[in-house]
C-alpha cells in the first residue's frame, strides 16, 4: 500500500512539497477562524500541518486512517498538545455534533473514490463544524498527472505504463495504478475544480471558493533550485498569490484547496 512505504512524513520537502506546504499555509492563515479556535485535522498524516497550527496557537484534534501515522503522531514529542489522536475515518468522525470551529480535509477526498463516499466525508465535517465553521477541503486536480510529465525527463517516463494511467484519470477523474508501482500515485480520485465546488455546495456548504496551491508552478522544472533562491521563491509566490483564484489557471495546479461555511 503507498502510505505503508512511509513516505509522508517527508513528501513535503522535496520537488514541489516545500511549494505545497507554503501555499497551504498560506491559505490556512487565510482562510481559518482566529485563534483560538478547535481544529479537526482529517486526515492529519503525520503532524505537519497540526504541527504549525498548534504552534499557531489552535487547538488541534488529529485523525488518519493509517495506523503508521497515528503511531507518529502519538510519539512526537513537537505535537504532545493535540487534543486527540485518533485512529478513524473521514465517513466516520468520532466527534460530536457542533464541536469544532473548522475541520480541514487535507487527504480525505481524493482517497475517496466513490461519489457517495467523498459526500459522505463531507457531511460528517458539517455535523461536527458549530454553524458558521469552516470546511477546508483539498484535492488533486484531472490534469496532475499530464502536467507533471511535461516537468520529467524523457527517461523518466514509463509510457507504455504511465499514459494509460494518465489518460484514464483525465477522461474519468479515477485514477488507478493496477501495478502499485513506485514512483505513481495510488489509487485516487481527481477533481476538476468545478466538481470540487459543486461537491461542497452539495453538501450544504454555502460561500463555497476554491484556491490553487501550486498553481503554474507545477510546470517548474526544477522547483527546488527556485525555492532555494530567496529572489526566485518571492516571485513564484506573488504571482501564485495573484492568481490563485483564476479559473484560467486553477486546472493546472495539482492540488486545489476549497472552503466552504457549514450554515447555521
Amino acid at each position: 500500500m503507498y502510505y505503508a512505504q512511509d513516505r509522508e512524513h517527508d513528501r513535503l520537502t522535496r520537488g514541489l512539497g516545500p511549494i505545497e506546504f507554503t501555499r497551504t499555509l498560506e491559505l490556512l492563515g487565510l482562510l481559518l477562524p482566529p485563534c483560538p479556535a478547535v481544529i479537526a485535522d482529517v486526515g492529519a498524516g503525520t503532524g505537519v500541518y497540526a504541527r504549525e497550527l498548534l504552534n499557531a496557537g489552535y487547538e488541534v484534534h488529529a485523525l488518519d486512517a493509517m495506523p503508521g501515522h497515528v503511531a507518529r503522531l502519538r510519539v512526537d514529542p513537537t505535537l504532545d498538545r493535540l487534543r486527540s489522536v485518533a485512529l478513524g475515518d473521514a465517513r466516520t468522525l468520532p466527534y460530536p455534533d457542533g464541536s469544532v470551529d473548522a475541520a480541514l480535509l487535507l487527504g480525505p477526498l481524493y482517497h475517496l473514490t466513490d461519489p457517495r463516499d467523498r459526500a459522505r466525508a463531507l457531511a460528517e465535517a458539517a455535523r461536527v463544524l458549530r454553524p458558521g465553521g469552516v470546511v477546508l477541503a483539498a484535492a488533486i486536480t484531472r490534469a496532475a498527472d499530464i502536467a507533471g510529465d511535461f516537468t520529467k525527463e524523457d527517461s523518466a517516463l514509463d509510457e507504455a505504463y504511465a499514459r494509460p494511467i494518465r489518460e484514464h484519470t483525465y477522461r474519468t477523474g479515477v485514477h488507478r495504478n493496477p501495478e502499485q508501482r513506485r514512483g505513481h500515485f495510488t489509487d485516487a480520485y481527481f477533481h476538476h475544480p468545478h466538481e470540487l465546488e459543486g461537491e461542497l455546495s452539495g453538501a450544504g456548504f454555502r460561500d463555497v471558493s476554491v484556491y490553487a496551491v501550486e498553481g503554474p508552478a507545477a510546470l517548474l522544472r526544477d522547483p527546488d533550485a527556485a525555492m532555494r533562491d530567496p529572489q526566485r521563491r518571492e516571485g513564484i509566490l506573488r504571482a501564485l498569490r495573484l492568481t490563485e483564484r483564476d479559473p484560467a489557471l486553477l486546472g493546472i495546479s495539482p492540488h486545489l484547496l476549497a472552503a466552504g461555511v457549514r450554515g447555521g
